[in-house]
This record gives C-alpha cells, sequence and structure tokens, in this order.
C-alpha cells in the first residue's frame, strides 16, 4: 500500500488518472473509502488523490502538536501534494472536509487552483454538536480507563484494525500527553469561529476560486450560516443551496461514509454523480480561466 512519510507521520494515499490534480477530503474523521464513487467518475479526467489523514482510515495515529487538528491536516495535505509532485491542484471535500480543503488554500495558496466544497460545516452550533464526538469522548475514556480504555473505543480500535502499528503509538502515550492533547485540540475546535477552526481573518485570505454548496438548516452541524460565514468572508465564492431537500437531507445529504457497501443505489450514486459533474463543471472554467489570463499577458509582454 502507498504511504508518504510527511513530516514524521506516515500517510495512506492512493493516485488515479491524470490531468488537473484534485485531492479529495471526506467529512468527519472517516477513512477515505466513502469517496472511490466520487474518483471514479473524476479519474478519466482528473489526477485524483484519495488520502486518509492523520488519525483517519490507515494512517498513523499521532495526538499532538501546537496547531489545530484542522491546520495539521491542512500542513499534511500540503506536504502529501508536494511529495508526489501534484501541485498546484485543486482542493475538494464535504464537511470537515469542506473546512479542510479551505485551511488548506490558506495556508498554501502557491498550490491550490481552487476549492470546491460540498455540506460546508463549522460554525458554533457545529463546534457544541462536534466536539463531544470528536474529542470529549475520548477524553472521558482516558480519564476512566487510561490509553487501555483509549484503543478499546470503536474508532480507535477501528484505527487499530486498519493499522496495527497505530496500537504501539498509542499505547506509548501516556495519559497525561493524551489528555493534553485531546483538550487542547478540543478548545481550538470550539472557538467561535466562522468556519471550523478558521478566524475570519484567515478565510478572508483566501484568493482563489471558491465553489460551495451550502449544509442544510435542521442539522446543526451542517448549518447554512456556515456557508453564509464563507459567502460573508469571501464574496467572490460561487455559493449554490443544498443540493437536496429537507426530506431527502437524513438519507443523501450526510457525510461520505455513507457510500461503502451502497454505492450502488440510486440515492448515494446520485450523490457522488451530483458532486463530481459540478466539480468538473468548476474545473473547466478555472482552467479556462487561467489561459486566457496567461495569453492576456502574453499579447501584453
Amino acid at each position: 500500500m502507498p504511504y508518504a512519510n510527511i513530516q514524521g507521520v506516515n500517510l495512506y494515499y492512493e493516485v488515479y488518472g491524470s490531468g488537473p490534480a484534485v485531492i479529495l477530503t471526506p467529512g468527519g474523521r472517516v477513512d477515505t473509502n466513502g469517496l472511490r464513487p466520487m474518483a471514479a467518475l473524476l479519474s478519466p479526467h482528473c489526477r485524483v488523490i484519495l488520502h486518509d489523514r492523520r488519525n483517519c482510515g490507515r494512517s498513523d495515529i499521532v495526538i499532538g502538536g501546537e496547531l489545530s487538528e484542522q491546520h495539521i491536516w491542512a500542513e499534511e495535505m500540503a506536504g502529501l501534494l508536494k511529495h508526489i509532485g501534484a501541485v498546484p491542484a485543486y482542493a475538494a471535500g464535504g464537511s470537515a472536509g469542506s473546512r479542510t480543503s479551505l485551511t488548506l488554500a490558506y495556508r498554501h495558496p502557491e498550490l491550490i487552483k481552487g476549492v470546491f466544497m460540498w455540506e460546508v460545516s463549522g460554525g458554533p452550533n457545529s463546534a457544541k454538536a462536534m466536539s463531544p464526538i470528536y474529542y470529549g469522548q475520548f477524553i472521558d475514556a482516558a480519564e476512566r480507563g487510561g490509553m487501555a480504555a483509549v484503543a478499546q473505543t470503536e474508532f480507535f480500535a477501528q484505527r487499530i484494525k486498519d493499522n496495527p502499528s497505530n496500537r504501539e503509538r498509542l499505547m506509548s502515550m501516556s495519559i497525561q500527553e493524551f489528555l493534553a492533547a485531546m483538550r487542547k485540540w478540543q478548545a481550538q475546535f470550539s472557538r467561535p469561529n466562522p468556519v471550523g477552526d478558521m478566524t475570519e481573518e484567515q478565510v478572508r485570505a483566501v484568493r482563489c476560486p471558491v465553489f460551495a454548496f451550502e449544509g442544510n438548516t435542521p442539522d446543526e452541524v451542517h448549518h447554512v450560516s456556515a456557508a453564509e460565514n464563507v459567502k460573508r468572508l469571501l464574496p467572490h465564492t460561487e455559493m449554490h443551496p443544498s443540493a437536496w431537500t429537507h426530506a431527502e437531507w437524513d438519507v443523501v445529504g450526510q457525510h461520505d461514509h455513507t457510500f461503502p457497501g451502497i454505492a450502488a443505489t440510486n440515492r448515494y450514486h446520485m450523490k457522488a454523480t451530483f458532486y463530481a459533474a459540478k466539480l468538473l463543471e468548476f474545473i473547466a472554467k478555472v482552467e479556462a480561466a487561467s489561459k486566457q489570463t496567461t495569453g492576456a499577458r502574453k499579447v501584453t509582454a
């Protein structure tokens, strides 16, 4: 299996197709499997990079660092893109993947040609809903039963199953070290920022083209206000309403990990097909604009 060592962290990744590079990032802390249907549709036209972020899927468990987990993901994605020679690239993702893609564009504008986001999440309501899931449950487990209890949680047990070497990494941490890192990430995640762990100033600094689909208002994690914040802070964003009705949202509009095992059913295939088609339209538009700009520069030169 292909791994890249990025600043000491082994990241699992796969690359398909050729053409403009696109790095896809799923929601939550899930692995990349849910994006395979979308990658299959994109790969005849693009060079598609699927990857498991640290603490996700088959990549290494590494708990700690000065940055928030979202900003660490973005830094390591930048390292991966440079490692495999896939820059500049388009960053595309849903939910947590939308926040991380935008963070990547902020932290490394030289690497990103455009950001495509669906189910935009973030903001105080989202942080309140997700903080216990991302961090609180593991803090509770460590306080209750130490690192053995953490390893036995459903999430970390799956990370160990996906990558057996993760057991040693997790168990070698002291309880105090683990708790300090998790509490720090939880505090960073829980700040009342407009889009996940990004401040208003950071969002405003994004200069590349942005195409986004709102989340759905009944869902606090993907509340429409997160997308409204993106549009408010980045007026050049091409924003579209949620692709799903309220009735469809609970079935179709959730995280990408709903794909595995049922990707062939119409409603889930529809999700991959819809977003893949819109992403290809976005890439074509940005590429055409880039060629026009390049041509104009040659004429003036």
